[in-house]
């Protein structure tokens, strides 16, 4: 009975929520390409990632995201190139997308500002084999629920600004401008269209001691038709190689108390690899019906172009 008062809620979620139609990462701050073109190059070196995200766990068709990142800076830092391949499920529907980046950086007085743009194709698809769906009755006597699997393939592009200092960054994005025509019939009463999202982040290091620095940092989320949603962190870094912290997210949610409540740890564990793990606990209608949400990144740098082995954790 759980079970299936639970996924009830969900689908309500998701019919009332429709337009945010984007994942989020809880660990934003180490995964800012994923979001934001202009980003790419600004490690100044070579950089591979991969994050895990199950969402909601639990809860039969909760999404899953994984991600796998590259950037790395060209032509003495001034340009900088990614590329993201990622895959989401969420029930019977899985959306692939594989979008590269690039970027342009202006050497500034004490930072680099830097434009960026990306272009994507993304592949979406329902399965209506999927032995894990049911019915109330055999699925194949109801004559509006397709036979197999339905896909289609879209394009698209989107833009970016990040400015970063040693201690101080600065982004705004939009990583996907066209309204795209995602019905798989396309003789639905109601158009089904890919939401323009922007994004907005920013965050800073305060130095406590000279092992211990606190960095605040925001995200803030915006899709047409959908309630305003920002992210809250703080973060302490110790000896520059430690950070754990705390984020808040409002998610848009009717309830007062927001979304979740976030834990975040990561380590640099080399001096090239850094290992960042995260836990949500739901605030939400779904507290009851979930076992929160978790989430891995791996990141490997290569180290900057002039052969430094050593990535600051502070580096913007």
């Amino acid at each position: 009975m759980k079970k299936i008062i639970s996924i009830a809620i969900f689908s309500c979620l998701l019919l009332t929520g429709y337009a945010q139609q984007e994942q989020h990462y809880t660990q934003f701050m180490f995964n800012k390409l994923a979001i934001n073109p202009a980003y790419a190059g600004s490690n100044e070196a070579t950089c591979l990632s991969g994050i895990y995200r199950n969402q909601w766990m639990g809860i039969d068709g909760a999404p899953k995201t994984m991600m796998l990142s590259f950037n790395m800076p060209l032509m003495n830092q001034r340009v900088g190139v990614g590329a993201n391949l990622v895959r989401n499920t969420i029930g019977i529907t899985t959306r692939t997308t594989l979008e590269g980046n690039y970027a342009y950086r202006f050497r500034m007085s004490r930072g680099v500002l830097a434009a960026g743009i990306n272009a994507s194709i993304r592949h979406l698809s329902n399965d209506y084999s999927d032995p894990a769906l049911k019915a109330t009755q055999p699925i194949g006597t109801d004559g509006t629920i397709p036979v197999g699997e339905q896909s289609k393939v879209v394009p698209n592009f989107g833009v970016g600004l990040y400015y970063h200092t040693e201690d101080f960054y600065i982004g705004l994005s939009a990583p996907r401008i066209l309204s795209n025509n995602i019905d798989f019939d396309n003789i639905s009463l109601v158009d089904d269209k890919e939401v323009q999202h922007l994004f907005l982040m920013t965050g800073f290091v305060v130095e406590l001691s000279e092992k211990v620095d606190l960095k605040p940092q925001v995200l803030l989320k915006y899709a047409n038709n959908t309630p305003f949603d920002a992210e809250l962190n703080l973060m302490a870094i110790v000896n520059d190689k430690y950070s754990a912290g705390l984020t808040y997210r409002l998610g848009g949610s009717s309830n007062s108390a927001g979304e979740s409540i976030d834990i975040v740890a990561a380590a640099q564990l080399t001096d090239n690899f850094l290992f960042g793990l995260s836990y949500d606990i739901t605030l939400s209608e779904l507290k009851d019906y979930n076992n929160g949400s978790i989430e891995a990144v791996l990141r490997y740098c290569f180290g900057s172009s002039e052969g430094e082995e050593i990535i600051n954790p502070r580096f913007f």
